[in-house]
């Protein structure tokens, strides 16, 4: 069983926020995903595939494009965000998010057609969030203006570094003036909707250089910071630069250190934790990425996406898991066939819709309150499900976990070693909630 709670950890998380470290559906969970407020509402990702070139530590889906295929790319995400739309029960889209790749080298009318495609088949309020990565070029710095225009209205830098020897290491094709130049330039257009990613644990870099580089980096940035600790993933150049000895990094005790360290300096400037990997100040939080967290529906558009919403027919009651096809010329094809290029799709059980609303809340400083709880569990609530716990008992006496009138949530101590609760708190679920399979051999 714990084998497969382990796999449940990575299986409920989108791509992009995996960092830092089908049954019998019951009656309960079908009321759950059939009422209103939950079915009716929903964000939608877009990725973007292509990127100029692939960076050394990367194993997201993205290709480098050999030729330009823009005009065919839009219109079969067009073509597929209508069929997805239609697919499901929503009459609202409450934020989007271009996300890649690098969604930046595409042309701002690509960003204005699909727009306009959401607007046409649901309601898409003027005031919803629009976010677009950007990769700070000189070629994405120039259409910053351009993108607002089309529509979009929050940017996403993926800055990474300060250090030029370090982004040159990574593979970036920028340097650290030319994030700063874009950062000023989109704080300019959007002021309190600009979010700055940088990442932590790189190859060489140590507790004080980072502290250095943290403080020169919250000197210029907007009111939102997303830490990223580097991770090895296995196919990707860094992999093999490490595993031949190239390359060394830093070790567990000094990563654990650089985000502490990060957790107090940001709050010394005002910014404050909401997520694993997010601080905001000025309540400048991504609605989008929450939405995630709080186990609220998403359509996945384009090469690879993922998406989690409950289709129309088959009783229109169960949230199911989809996946697109990952290789673009393959997903054309498909979407110009189908109308979408859905790969995979995978009814969500009682126990695997409560796996995911645990993992994804748990990420966040608020945690789970009981009343989202008992939207998609109205049978069975935090305290039956925790309260008695032998092991969660261990972890709220060591002040690692709470369980109270609010709900439950790490403390902030509790925060940084979440990787390790979670095994625990979804072996504890799946015993409360699955009796039979607690029952079975490891």
């Amino acid at each position: 069983m714990m084998r497969r709670t382990l796999n449940a950890v990575s299986r409920v998380l989108p791509p992009r926020l995996r960092h830092f470290s089908g049954g019998e559906v019951t009656e309960d969970v079908s009321e759950c995903a059939a009422s209103p407020q939950i079915t009716e509402r929903a964000s939608l990702y877009v990725h973007w595939p292509y990127c100029l070139r692939r960076c050394s530590y990367c194993n997201f889906n993205k290709y480098i494009s050999k030729e330009n295929n823009d005009h065919i790319m839009t219109k079969c995400l067009q073509m597929e965000t209508e069929t997805l739309l239609r697919l499901s029960q929503v009459s609202c889209i409450t934020s989007v998010f271009f996300g890649g790749g690098t969604p930046s080298l595409a042309h701002p009318s690509i960003f204005a057609a699909i727009l306009e495609t959401v607007s046409r088949q649901v309601n898409l309020s003027d005031e919803a969030e629009v976010t677009l990565e950007v990769n700070p070029t000189p070629a994405g710095k120039s259409r910053l203006e351009d993108y607002c225009r089309a529509g979009v209205n929050r940017f996403s830098i993926g800055v990474q570094s300060l250090q030029d020897e370090d982004l040159k290491s990574l593979g970036r094709d920028h340097d650290s003036h030319k994030a700063l130049q874009t950062i000023e330039e989109a704080r300019r257009l959007c002021p309190g909707r600009v979010s700055v990613d940088v990442m932590f644990g790189r190859p060489k870099q140590t507790v004080e250089s980072w502290e250095i580089e943290l403080s020169e980096l919250l000197r210029v940035c907007d009111d939102h910071v997303s830490l990223y600790q580097l991770t090895l993933e296995r196919g990707t150049q860094l992999f093999k630069q490490v595993e031949c000895g190239a390359v060394t990094m830093p070790s567990e005790d000094v990563t654990a250190e650089m985000y502490q360290r990060a957790r107090k300096t940001l709050h010394q400037h005002g910014f404050q934790q909401y997520e694993v990997s997010n601080f905001a100040r000025h309540n400048s939080v991504s609605h989008h990425n929450i939405s995630y967290w709080k186990g609220n529906q998403y359509i996945g558009v384009g090469p690879g996406a993922h998406g989690r919403f409950v289709p129309l027919g088959e009783g229109g009651v169960v949230r199911e898991a989809r996946t697109q096809t990952l290789e673009p010329d393959v997903w054309i094809r498909e979407v110009r066939h189908w109308g979408h290029g859905t790969r995979r799709r995978l009814p969500l059980g009682h126990l695997e819709l409560l796996e995911e609303v645990l993992v994804m809340g748990m990420r966040m400083t608020e945690g789970i309150n009981h009343k989202h709880w008992e939207m998609f569990s109205p049978q069975t609530g935090l305290d039956e499900v925790f309260g008695e716990s032998i092991v969660v008992q261990e972890l709220l006496q060591s002040g690692q976990l709470i369980l109270d009138d609010r709900g439950l949530r790490c403390s902030w101590e509790g925060l940084a070693l979440l990787d390790s609760i979670l095994p625990a708190l979804l072996v504890e679920l799946e015993r409360q909630i699955s009796p039979k399979a607690s029952q079975e051999p490891l």
